[in-house]
């Protein structure tokens, strides 16, 4: 009896210790208000919205310990509308995120399956569109070099991170097309690296995309980059960008700075994530992003922040050719009511110049909003966030 009673008191503890090795969490982000545009497709707008700044989100993220420093890490997330419960991505479980890895802690991570790419990872951070203090209303002109982490995220995706070495993490992925004698066809790969030690932040890094959403030929639309979800931000037969920038952080204030290069080869449309389509445009087109941005935290819960981005186009189709030109303005306020749930107020200003007329590059569109039928918009909302 006493025997029975120790092997059982044993097994009981090594169970306790198996699951304090392993972890499984629930966790999201809900974002929701009312946003005022003075111009979408020609009239003025008041609209309740999921996401204006941050995407609204749910997912299970966990991690076991294996041994030997290697632990088994997974995430599972899906992106949602909270308007009407409506998936983010339609057609998508997990839209948002769903991939399984090999983490050590001596060489660093593996994962597999749909993820960010790498230049979100470490540069997107820097910049006013990647945080909640601006958030996706702030994104450069048509989410052009993907670092506000809203829509992109890149299916059949292998990355590698490495371990923080003396404030320097490096990342590296490719993503399969996954089609049959089409290695190439709709296939993204690139490489980032950060620094970041005391109040410096450094990124830089490169991507590149073949055939996203399948391309003009529309090959192969649901390759690493699929076009039936809206994934795909444009859909052209080659998007490469690269990207560099920094911010420095002194008491409550930080200051940044982001430039990122996007040239698109073969263009046949744009997405409008305001009309939910694509927008045809052919020809090519190259757009260099001039950021600025700052944040200062007034109190421990009351912060301000702003950006100001300029960015240079140059667009040719052949018959046409222009050099359209975009400045665009963020500022926000933002109260804490607890470690979890803040309110906020934000307003956008955007104004394009120089474009071919009646092209989609001649009407102003703030990200996540239907475009404007003239080359101004301004957006303001007030909004909610909850974090669990």
């Amino acid at each position: 009896m006493k025997k029975s009673l120790l092997a059982l008191a044993l097994s009981g503890a090594f169970a306790i210790t198996a699951h304090a090795q392993s972890s499984v969490t629930l966790y999201g982000l809900i974002d929701t208000g009312l946003v005022y545009s003075n111009n979408q497709t020609g009239h003025k707008s008041w609209q309740e919205v999921s996401s204006a700044t941050q995407n609204t989100v749910f997912g299970l993220k966990g991690s076991e310990d294996l041994g030997g420093g290697l632990h088994a890490t997974f995430k599972l997330e899906q992106g949602f509308n909270l308007n009407n419960g409506s998936e983010a991505f339609p057609g998508d479980g997990f839209g948002s995120q769903a991939w399984v890895g090999l983490q050590s802690d001596q060489y660093g991570t593996l994962s597999l399956g749909r993820q960010f790419d790498v230049l979100n990872d470490l540069l997107g951070p820097l910049s006013a569109e990647s945080n909640t203090w601006g958030g996706n209303l702030a994104a450069h002109p048509f989410e052009n070099d993907n670092l506000a982490a809203d829509s992109v995220v890149i299916n059949n995706a292998v990355k590698y991170t490495s371990p923080t070495y003396h404030g320097i993490t490096v990342e590296s992925m490719y993503a399969f097309s996954n089609k049959a004698g089409g290695f190439s066809n709709n296939r993204v790969y690139g490489f980032s690296a950060g620094y970041s030690q005391g109040p410096v932040n450094l990124a830089a890094g490169y991507l590149q995309f073949n055939n996203a959403g399948g391309g003009v030929a529309g090959t192969n639309a649901n390759g690493a980059i699929a076009q039936n979800d809206g994934s795909a931000d444009f859909v052209a037969q080659r998007q490469r960008i690269w990207g560099a920038g920094g911010n420095y952080t002194f008491g409550p204030a930080t200051i940044g700075l982001v430039w990122s290069h996007t040239q698109l080869d073969n263009l046949a449309s744009v997405f409008s994530f305001g009309l939910g389509d694509y927008i045809p445009l052919g020809g090519s087109l190259r757009l260099d992003n001039y950021e600025v941005n700052a944040r200062y935290a007034l109190t421990p819960a009351l912060s301000v922040s702003g950006s100001y981005t300029f960015t240079d186009g140059a667009f040719g189709d052949g018959a046409t050719s222009a050099t359209p030109a975009w400045n665009s303005v963020m500022l926000q306020t933002d109260y804490s009511l607890s470690k979890r749930t803040d309110f906020y107020l934000e307003g956008v200003y955007q104004h394009v110049h120089g474009a071919p007329a009646g092209s989609v590059l001649s009407d102003a569109m703030i990200n996540t909003l239907s475009p404007s039928s003239s080359g101004t918009q301004v957006a303001v909302t007030v909004g909610l966030r909850h974090t669990f």
